[in-house]
């Protein structure tokens, strides 16, 4: 694993990835949390995030002219990946038509036809990026590959994003399970803290759960 691409896990597991009791966006629930954006919104995060993905880019082969995915989770990564390469273009997709002005759904570069490169932060469900690489086909892009940075291996993610993206494929630069494993690994973690839990031992809301749920008064 190249230094910027250990780096970057590591940025994650400190700064996105938490236990506790989380309800997820697909309706489910997960005893972890991946907030990628407070890691690719992050200075250092952001230059990190603009290399690997570069790297994987350039390693693939893929020679795009644009890279870009869904508002807003795409956002950042698109950013990082547009200026650290200083020739890679970058376009945002709108979750719905404009409702003012040209209305367009496609914000950025709008070359048709182009070889482009379809991202996101964090795929679940893969929903976002699927909807990605449709209004960008529609639009009238050649898709060569679509990317994420934390793909959390559930909810059946990458067969969707799969089907939709054919032929160009998918790759992902970490899994949930990656990232979990740098968390667990580090010898000075930072303290977890839970939400929508309780204390398993008086009921009050839980302001930690290492090791387990507790409140204030219970947590050491």
């Amino acid at each position: 694993m190249s230094s910027a691409r250990q780096e970057l896990l590591h940025l994650l597991a400190t700064k996105s990835f938490r236990l506790g009791e989380f309800k997820l966006s697909s309706g489910g629930t997960s005893d972890y949390y991946v907030d990628c954006r407070t890691t690719t919104l992050d200075a250092r995060g952001s230059q990190l995030t603009g290399r690997v993905f570069l790297d994987e880019i350039q390693q693939r082969g893929w020679r795009p002219q644009a890279i870009g995915g869904l508002t807003m989770g795409a956002d950042p990564v698109v950013v990082a990946v547009a200026v650290t390469s200083g020739e890679i273009h970058g376009f945002l997709v709108r979750k719905a038509d404009k409702q003012h002005g040209t209305g367009q759904r496609i914000e950025g570069f709008r070359g048709k036809g182009a070889r482009v490169v379809i991202v996101d932060d964090v795929c679940t469900t893969g929903a976002s990026t699927v909807q990605a690489i449709e209004t960008a086909r529609e639009f009238g892009f050649e898709i060569v590959g679509a990317m994420c940075l934390v793909e959390r291996e559930e909810a059946n993610g990458r067969p969707a994003v799969e089907r939709a993206a054919v032929p160009a494929p998918f790759v992902s630069i970490f899994t949930a399970a990656d990232v979990r494993r740098e968390y667990l690994g580090m010898k000075d973690a930072p303290p977890v803290f839970a939400v929508a839990a309780t204390c398993e031992l008086c009921g009050r809301p839980a302001v930690t759960n290492v090791p387990r749920n507790r409140c204030e008064v219970h947590k050491t």
